[in-house]
């Protein structure tokens, strides 16, 4: 799968999360899936928690996040 369409399972509706990223218009928004694998949790047991959830959808969310990084100039309240 391209990098263009792993991003194509990052989907933002405004009814939806709170206008958040979510993952193919799932409940699942794209920073619970990041703050879920940053604590630990591995990518197997995601997608034995959570049975709806792909592979390329944790591959989708790695991507949109390392977009997102690439930034010219990070604020200090971030860091």
């Amino acid at each position: 799968m391209t990098n263009q369409e792993l991003l194509t399972r990052i989907t933002v509706n405004p009814a939806m999360a709170f206008g958040k990223p979510t993952i193919r218009g799932l409940r699942y928004s794209a920073e619970w899936l990041l703050e879920t694998l940053s604590s630990g949790m591995s990518t197997e047991e995601i997608l034995s928690d959570y049975e709806d959830l792909e592979l390329a959808d944790i591959q989708a969310v790695l991507l949109y996040a390392a977009r997102l990084s690439q930034v010219k100039r990070m604020s200090a309240a971030l860091v």
